[in-house]
């Protein structure tokens, strides 16, 4: 399933132009090839040790195969990290400043960042034994496997390099993505609230009161499925993670005495976010959903985006906080969602002082 679900994620952003649009999704094609990877040159060989109870490769191929896995695990890590600042950047800040923020050099500086500051807390440290320093002896015992009269492919770290290592690929990260969302969750909210008036102001106008019940209602489903959706992000990353690097950071200050099976355990917990994230950044969001249907439908048209066709619709005019907006019904779009819009306050002469409102109009999407 990771295999598939991240395959999935990059095709369709590289087939579908309007995906290619989005600047978040770089973030996630880099994300879905680093969790690509671990679930193919990671994942295989931890498990063909756990069936086997022994480490058939070599010594070197163990070294490799742990740098890659520290080196993976902390670029997924760090991916969705910047995932979390860009959405804060999106959400929370204004258009011209995430524009500013965002830029073509930016993303590619901080994906770059993704992959390259993780090689400096697994490849180097771990190709030139800096993370055994002081505790060769223990390891060395504890990669024998008296049973079989072999050897496991054992990863043990002293103190120094856990806290590096612990700090760096997961505390720091996990620090801005609680900031982050939390801020986002707070903007949700006043945005919600903003709506509420907006679309009071709007039935007013209309002379189509409704009910508090009603603005109340929609404000609470605005502000729960955005508090759902950040839970079930940070509670996954959390769940995930947690376990492991609050482990990774206390066994060596209490004599490695942690099973190795509770370590096993831990490890691949942190391997299921892989095959998660791909579900909690890509199939919860619609445009993805579309482009996987098209793909696995191969090509099928009820999948694709509806075309244009189109009629004017009503506009009306409202004032809040001094500014008067243009409110318009939109369309149907589904069964029954009837949502509001509203543009930029609208121009009024100074010299007639007379209102100029140019109606917006709208045109009904016919699928197929």
């Amino acid at each position: 399933m990771a295999i598939l679900g991240n395959l999935l994620v990059m095709v369709a952003v590289c087939w579908d132009r309007q995906l290619r649009k989005i600047k978040t999704n770089y973030f996630i094609v880099s994300l879905a090839f680093a969790d690509l990877l671990v679930s193919v040159l990671v994942m295989p060989f931890g498990a063909i040790e756990l069936v086997q109870d022994i480490w058939i490769y070599g010594e070197m191929f163990c070294l490799v195969r742990t740098s890659l896995d520290v080196l993976l695990t902390t670029a997924s890590i760090f991916h969705l990290c910047c995932i979390s600042l860009d959405r804060y950047y999106a959400i929370c800040c204004q258009p011209l400043v995430y524009r500013n923020k965002m830029t073509p050099l930016r993303i590619a500086l901080m994906l770059g960042g993704c992959w390259v500051i993780p090689t400096f807390i697994s490849f180097l440290p771990i190709m030139q034994g800096w993370n055994n320093i002081g505790i060769i002896d223990l390891i060395e015992k504890r990669k024998f496997n008296q049973n079989s009269n072999s050897t496991y492919c054992v990863f043990m770290v002293n103190k120094p390099y856990a806290i590096t290592c612990s700090v760096v690929a997961f505390y720091i990260p996990f620090l801005l993505m609680v900031l982050a969302y939390y801020r986002i969750y707070v903007t949700a909210k006043e945005h919600a609230h903003q709506i509420q008036m907006l679309q009071r102001a709007g039935a007013s106008s209309e002379s189509r009161p409704q009910s508090a019940d009603q603005h109340s209602t929609h404000r609470m489903r605005t502000e729960t499925k955005a508090a759902k959706t950040l839970c079930i992000i940070m509670g996954c990353f959390c769940l995930c993670w947690a376990p492991f690097f609050v482990t990774n950071i206390v066994d060596p200050f209490i004599d490695y005495s942690v099973p190795g099976q509770v370590w096993t355990a831990f490890l691949w917990l942190g391997y299921i976010n892989s095959g998660l994230n791909p579900f909690l950044y890509a199939f919860l969001n619609k445009s993805f959903r579309r482009a996987f249907l098209i793909i696995l439908c191969c090509d099928d048209e009820r999948y694709r985006r509806p075309s244009i066709l189109g009629q004017t619709v009503p506009c009306s005019t409202t004032t809040i906080n001094g500014s008067t907006h243009v409110l318009r019904k939109d369309f149907l779009f589904g069964r029954d969602i009837l949502a509001r819009h509203w543009t930029k306050p609208v121009r009024v002469d100074p010299f007639s002082g007379t209102l100029s409102i140019r109606c917006l109009t709208v045109r009904k999407p016919v699928l197929g």
